[in-house]
Protein backbone atom coordinates (compact mmCIF):
# COMPACT_ATOMS: atom_id res chain seq x y z
CA UNK A 1 0.00 0.00 0.00
CA UNK A 2 2.21 3.20 -1.19
CA UNK A 3 0.08 5.63 0.40
CA UNK A 4 0.47 4.36 3.24
CA UNK A 5 -1.35 1.75 6.24
CA UNK A 6 -4.07 2.30 9.27
CA UNK A 7 -5.67 -0.45 11.13
CA UNK A 8 -8.02 -0.04 14.19
CA UNK A 9 -9.08 -2.69 16.53
CA UNK A 10 -12.46 -1.37 18.18
CA UNK A 11 -15.25 -2.42 20.40
CA UNK A 12 -18.78 -1.10 21.50
CA UNK A 13 -20.45 -2.16 24.29
CA UNK A 14 -23.80 -1.09 25.67
CA UNK A 15 -25.63 -1.93 29.01
CA UNK A 16 -29.04 -3.95 28.67
CA UNK A 17 -30.53 -2.31 31.09
CA UNK A 18 -30.23 1.73 30.81
CA UNK A 19 -28.32 4.26 28.16
CA UNK A 20 -25.08 3.41 29.13
CA UNK A 21 -22.06 2.31 26.46
CA UNK A 22 -18.85 2.65 25.86
CA UNK A 23 -16.87 2.53 22.20
CA UNK A 24 -12.89 1.66 22.69
CA UNK A 25 -10.45 1.63 19.91
CA UNK A 26 -6.88 0.50 19.54
CA UNK A 27 -5.40 1.95 16.10
CA UNK A 28 -2.19 2.06 14.25
CA UNK A 29 -1.84 5.04 11.63
CA UNK A 30 1.41 5.03 9.39
CA UNK A 31 2.15 7.20 6.35
CA UNK A 32 4.43 5.67 3.66
CA UNK A 33 7.69 5.69 4.36
CA UNK A 34 7.31 6.65 8.08
CA UNK A 35 7.07 4.55 11.12
CA UNK A 36 3.87 3.33 12.93
CA UNK A 37 2.39 5.09 15.40
CA UNK A 38 -0.85 4.19 17.78
CA UNK A 39 -3.66 6.14 19.44
CA UNK A 40 -5.81 5.01 22.49
CA UNK A 41 -9.33 5.70 22.29
CA UNK A 42 -12.08 5.47 24.63
CA UNK A 43 -15.66 7.02 24.49
CA UNK A 44 -18.11 6.30 27.48
CA UNK A 45 -21.55 7.05 27.56
CA UNK A 46 -24.27 7.75 30.43
CA UNK A 47 -27.02 9.10 29.00
CA UNK A 48 -28.98 9.82 32.74
CA UNK A 49 -25.86 11.25 34.08
CA UNK A 50 -24.95 13.73 31.15
CA UNK A 51 -22.82 14.28 27.24
CA UNK A 52 -20.15 11.21 26.69
CA UNK A 53 -16.84 11.48 28.02
CA UNK A 54 -14.00 11.09 25.57
CA UNK A 55 -9.95 10.31 25.45
CA UNK A 56 -8.11 9.76 23.13
CA UNK A 57 -4.43 9.49 23.47
CA UNK A 58 -1.29 9.55 21.32
CA UNK A 59 1.23 7.06 21.90
CA UNK A 60 4.59 6.27 19.62
CA UNK A 61 4.12 2.29 19.51
CA UNK A 62 1.44 0.48 18.14
CA UNK A 63 -0.87 -0.24 21.05
CA UNK A 64 -1.76 -4.03 21.91
CA UNK A 65 -5.37 -5.56 20.74
CA UNK A 66 -6.15 -6.86 23.53
CA UNK A 67 -8.69 -3.83 25.31
CA UNK A 68 -6.77 -3.54 28.60
CA UNK A 69 -4.84 -0.23 28.49
CA UNK A 70 -5.22 4.10 30.20
CA UNK A 71 -5.47 7.02 28.12
CA UNK A 72 -4.85 10.56 29.17
CA UNK A 73 -4.79 13.75 27.30
CA UNK A 74 -6.06 17.71 27.18
CA UNK A 75 -6.65 17.09 31.57
CA UNK A 76 -9.25 13.86 31.07
CA UNK A 77 -8.01 9.98 32.05
CA UNK A 78 -9.70 7.12 31.30
CA UNK A 79 -8.91 3.38 31.48
CA UNK A 80 -10.65 0.21 31.14
CA UNK A 81 -10.06 -3.32 31.10
CA UNK A 82 -12.59 -5.76 29.00
CA UNK A 83 -12.84 -9.01 27.95
CA UNK A 84 -15.12 -10.51 25.31
CA UNK A 85 -16.76 -14.10 24.69
CA UNK A 86 -18.89 -14.86 21.78
CA UNK A 87 -20.09 -18.19 20.18
CA UNK A 88 -20.96 -17.32 16.44
CA UNK A 89 -18.47 -16.86 13.43
CA UNK A 90 -16.53 -14.04 12.29
CA UNK A 91 -18.00 -11.78 10.06
CA UNK A 92 -16.58 -10.46 6.79
CA UNK A 93 -18.52 -7.40 5.14
CA UNK A 94 -16.67 -8.08 1.89
CA UNK A 95 -18.64 -10.52 0.13
CA UNK A 96 -15.46 -12.14 -1.36
CA UNK A 97 -12.55 -13.61 0.38
CA UNK A 98 -10.32 -11.69 -2.60
CA UNK A 99 -11.38 -8.58 -1.84
CA UNK A 100 -9.09 -8.56 1.52
CA UNK A 101 -6.02 -9.51 -0.48
CA UNK A 102 -6.64 -7.12 -3.16
CA UNK A 103 -5.93 -3.42 -3.50
CA UNK A 104 -9.34 -2.41 -3.85
CA UNK A 105 -11.12 -1.49 -2.11
CA UNK A 106 -9.09 0.66 0.24
CA UNK A 107 -10.60 -0.46 3.46
CA UNK A 108 -11.22 -4.08 4.48
CA UNK A 109 -13.96 -4.72 7.67
CA UNK A 110 -14.50 -7.21 9.54
CA UNK A 111 -15.80 -8.24 13.18
CA UNK A 112 -14.24 -10.82 14.52
CA UNK A 113 -17.61 -10.83 17.41
CA UNK A 114 -19.90 -9.74 15.67
CA UNK A 115 -21.97 -10.40 18.67
CA UNK A 116 -20.66 -10.37 22.02
CA UNK A 117 -21.08 -10.35 25.72
CA UNK A 118 -18.31 -7.90 27.64
CA UNK A 119 -17.10 -8.16 31.54
CA UNK A 120 -14.47 -5.97 33.10
CA UNK A 121 -14.48 -2.67 34.28
CA UNK A 122 -14.20 1.27 32.75
CA UNK A 123 -12.74 4.14 34.72
CA UNK A 124 -13.95 7.76 32.87
CA UNK A 125 -13.48 10.95 34.53
CA UNK A 126 -12.95 9.60 38.12
CA UNK A 127 -15.95 7.31 37.67
CA UNK A 128 -15.58 3.62 37.82
CA UNK A 129 -18.17 1.36 35.90
CA UNK A 130 -18.65 -2.14 36.22
CA UNK A 131 -19.79 -4.17 33.41
CA UNK A 132 -21.51 -7.15 33.71
CA UNK A 133 -23.48 -8.86 30.72
CA UNK A 134 -23.23 -5.90 28.17
CA UNK A 135 -23.67 -6.66 24.92
CA UNK A 136 -21.83 -5.26 21.87
CA UNK A 137 -19.27 -6.16 19.41
CA UNK A 138 -15.79 -6.56 18.44
CA UNK A 139 -14.45 -5.09 15.23
CA UNK A 140 -11.31 -4.79 13.44
CA UNK A 141 -10.38 -2.66 10.01
CA UNK A 142 -7.58 -1.97 8.03
CA UNK A 143 -6.56 -0.29 4.81
CA UNK A 144 -4.78 2.52 3.06
CA UNK A 145 -7.78 5.12 2.73
CA UNK A 146 -10.74 6.13 4.55
CA UNK A 147 -14.29 5.72 2.33
CA UNK A 148 -14.69 9.69 1.15
CA UNK A 149 -18.28 8.93 3.20
CA UNK A 150 -19.15 6.38 5.59
CA UNK A 151 -21.69 4.57 7.79
CA UNK A 152 -21.43 2.08 10.52
CA UNK A 153 -24.50 0.22 11.96
CA UNK A 154 -24.50 -1.91 14.65
CA UNK A 155 -27.66 -3.05 16.59
CA UNK A 156 -28.35 -5.47 19.57
CA UNK A 157 -30.87 -5.73 22.28
CA UNK A 158 -34.15 -6.17 20.35
CA UNK A 159 -36.79 -7.28 22.65
CA UNK A 160 -38.76 -8.55 19.89
CA UNK A 161 -36.08 -11.08 19.05
CA UNK A 162 -33.01 -10.99 21.72
CA UNK A 163 -30.79 -12.39 19.93
CA UNK A 164 -30.72 -10.72 16.95
CA UNK A 165 -28.24 -8.43 15.23
CA UNK A 166 -27.18 -6.26 13.21
CA UNK A 167 -24.18 -5.36 11.58
CA UNK A 168 -23.44 -3.64 8.11
CA UNK A 169 -20.96 -0.95 6.85
CA UNK A 170 -21.63 1.82 4.11
CA UNK A 171 -19.48 3.77 1.93
CA UNK A 172 -18.93 6.27 -1.03
CA UNK A 173 -15.81 6.20 -3.02
CA UNK A 174 -14.60 8.77 -4.64
CA UNK A 175 -12.92 8.32 -8.26
CA UNK A 176 -11.68 11.30 -9.45
CA UNK A 177 -14.13 14.02 -9.89
CA UNK A 178 -17.22 11.24 -9.08
CA UNK A 179 -18.55 9.88 -6.03
CA UNK A 180 -20.21 6.89 -6.49
CA UNK A 181 -23.33 5.58 -4.84
CA UNK A 182 -23.77 3.76 -1.58
CA UNK A 183 -22.88 0.36 -1.07
CA UNK A 184 -23.38 -1.72 1.92
CA UNK A 185 -22.11 -4.95 3.05
CA UNK A 186 -22.88 -6.56 6.39
CA UNK A 187 -25.33 -8.80 7.61
CA UNK A 188 -28.25 -9.23 9.88
CA UNK A 189 -28.43 -12.33 12.13
CA UNK A 190 -32.36 -13.79 13.41
CA UNK A 191 -34.13 -16.81 14.14
CA UNK A 192 -30.41 -18.46 14.01
CA UNK A 193 -29.56 -17.62 10.61
CA UNK A 194 -27.61 -14.62 8.75
CA UNK A 195 -28.86 -12.93 6.22
CA UNK A 196 -26.43 -11.40 4.22
CA UNK A 197 -27.08 -7.15 3.33
CA UNK A 198 -25.92 -5.01 0.29
CA UNK A 199 -23.44 -6.02 -1.96
CA UNK A 200 -23.96 -4.76 -5.47
CA UNK A 201 -27.72 -4.59 -4.46
CA UNK A 202 -28.82 -1.21 -4.43
CA UNK A 203 -29.13 0.27 -1.55
CA UNK A 204 -31.34 3.70 -0.59
CA UNK A 205 -29.64 5.98 1.96
CA UNK A 206 -30.53 8.97 4.17
CA UNK A 207 -27.06 9.76 6.52
CA UNK A 208 -27.04 12.53 8.51
CA UNK A 209 -25.75 13.62 12.18
CA UNK A 210 -27.77 11.45 14.50
CA UNK A 211 -30.07 10.22 12.36
CA UNK A 212 -30.26 7.79 9.08
CA UNK A 213 -32.51 5.82 7.09
CA UNK A 214 -31.90 3.34 4.58
CA UNK A 215 -33.09 -0.17 2.52
CA UNK A 216 -30.58 -2.60 2.59
CA UNK A 217 -31.74 -5.70 0.38
CA UNK A 218 -30.00 -9.37 0.53
CA UNK A 219 -30.93 -12.47 -1.07
CA UNK A 220 -34.31 -12.82 0.28
CA UNK A 221 -34.75 -10.37 2.09
CA UNK A 222 -34.83 -6.42 3.00
CA UNK A 223 -34.33 -4.73 5.66
CA UNK A 224 -35.50 -0.89 6.42
CA UNK A 225 -33.12 0.31 9.44
CA UNK A 226 -34.16 3.82 10.91
CA UNK A 227 -31.54 4.69 13.61
CA UNK A 228 -31.89 8.24 15.99
CA UNK A 229 -28.91 9.36 18.09
CA UNK A 230 -30.62 11.21 21.53
CA UNK A 231 -29.73 15.23 21.47
CA UNK A 232 -26.30 15.43 22.46
CA UNK A 233 -24.81 11.95 22.57
CA UNK A 234 -22.82 11.97 19.63
CA UNK A 235 -19.29 12.38 19.59
CA UNK A 236 -16.74 14.04 16.60
CA UNK A 237 -13.29 12.35 16.48
CA UNK A 238 -10.70 13.71 13.69
CA UNK A 239 -9.52 10.46 11.35
CA UNK A 240 -6.49 11.02 9.69
CA UNK A 241 -6.21 9.36 6.23
CA UNK A 242 -2.35 7.83 6.09
CA UNK A 243 -1.90 9.43 2.57
CA UNK A 244 -3.18 12.83 3.90
CA UNK A 245 -6.27 14.65 4.33
CA UNK A 246 -8.50 14.60 7.10
CA UNK A 247 -12.24 13.28 8.21
CA UNK A 248 -14.40 13.79 11.22
CA UNK A 249 -16.37 10.25 13.08
CA UNK A 250 -19.51 11.11 14.58
CA UNK A 251 -20.60 8.22 17.06
CA UNK A 252 -22.91 7.44 18.78
CA UNK A 253 -23.22 3.80 20.42
CA UNK A 254 -26.59 4.57 22.77
CA UNK A 255 -28.76 5.05 19.82
CA UNK A 256 -32.15 4.27 18.82
CA UNK A 257 -32.45 1.23 16.52
CA UNK A 258 -35.76 0.03 14.72
CA UNK A 259 -35.79 -2.70 11.63
CA UNK A 260 -38.53 -3.55 9.66
CA UNK A 261 -37.40 -6.62 8.17
CA UNK A 262 -39.16 -7.96 5.08
CA UNK A 263 -38.39 -11.78 3.80
CA UNK A 264 -39.73 -14.07 1.50
CA UNK A 265 -43.12 -15.64 2.15
CA UNK A 266 -43.20 -14.18 5.76
CA UNK A 267 -45.09 -11.69 7.43
CA UNK A 268 -43.07 -8.21 8.09
CA UNK A 269 -41.16 -8.04 11.39
CA UNK A 270 -40.88 -4.93 13.47
CA UNK A 271 -37.61 -4.65 15.55
CA UNK A 272 -36.85 -2.15 17.94
CA UNK A 273 -34.20 -1.55 20.79
CA UNK A 274 -34.61 1.92 22.77
CA UNK A 275 -30.62 2.29 23.18
CA UNK A 276 -28.90 -0.68 21.45
CA UNK A 277 -27.34 0.59 18.74
CA UNK A 278 -24.44 2.25 17.56
CA UNK A 279 -24.37 4.88 14.23
CA UNK A 280 -21.06 6.27 12.80
CA UNK A 281 -21.00 8.56 10.45
CA UNK A 282 -17.84 9.41 8.45
CA UNK A 283 -17.53 13.06 6.71
CA UNK A 284 -14.68 15.23 5.30
CA UNK A 285 -15.65 18.36 7.35
CA UNK A 286 -17.74 18.73 10.82
CA UNK A 287 -21.24 19.88 10.21
CA UNK A 288 -22.29 22.48 11.67
CA UNK A 289 -22.75 22.46 15.29
CA UNK A 290 -21.13 19.93 16.01
CA UNK A 291 -18.04 19.87 18.47
CA UNK A 292 -15.31 17.94 17.45
CA UNK A 293 -12.99 16.77 19.95
CA UNK A 294 -9.77 18.48 20.74
CA UNK A 295 -7.78 15.20 20.17
CA UNK A 296 -5.61 15.36 16.86
CA UNK A 297 -5.07 12.48 14.16
CA UNK A 298 -2.67 10.58 14.71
Amino acid sequence: MSGGRYESHYLRAVDPARPRGAWIRHTTHQPAGEAATGALWCTVWDAEAGPPYAVKESVQAPPPARFAARAEACGRVAAWDLSAAGEGPPLRHLPRSWMYRAPLPRTKPESPLPDAVFTGWIEAGGRRTEVAGWRGMVGHNWGSEHAERWVWLHGVGFAEAPGAWLDVVLGRVRVGRVLTPWVANGALALDGRRYRLGGLRRVTVDARPGAFEGTLPGLGVAVRVTVVAPAGQTVAYVYADPAGGEHVALNCSIAEVRLRVERSGRPALELASAFGGAYELGVREAPAGVAVEPFPDP
